[in-house]
């Protein structure tokens, strides 16, 4: 799992059906402080709620993704954003 913060949202005209109703996020990685680990982003599908600016939770592989999704082994998804982080600390 990954620390991140939730950058934007992505608006798609064309899908595959496995997205139609899900609502998917632009993630940039955070390190354990809080800062931005480098330019690493990730597209990951909602399923908390988060929004825009919030500090989250990603599950960022795929088997496991798909199992939490009920997707299992096929489902074109690799990163879900699984909780909305309240704080994060060091020591």
């Amino acid at each position: 799992m990954k620390l991140g913060r939730v950058e934007g949202t992505v608006v798609t005209t064309v899908q595959h059906p496995f997205y139609e109703g899900r609502k998917q996020l632009l993630v940039r990685y955070l390190k354990p402080d809080g800062t931005a680990e480098g330019d690493n982003y990730v597209l990951a599908v909602d399923i908390v709620g988060a929004g825009v600016g919030e500090m989250v939770l990603v599950q960022d592989e795929g088997n496991s993704s798909r199992q939490i999704l009920d997707a299992a082994p096929y489902g074109p998804v690799r990163s879900l954003i699984v909780g909305i982080v309240d704080d994060a600390s060091i020591g």
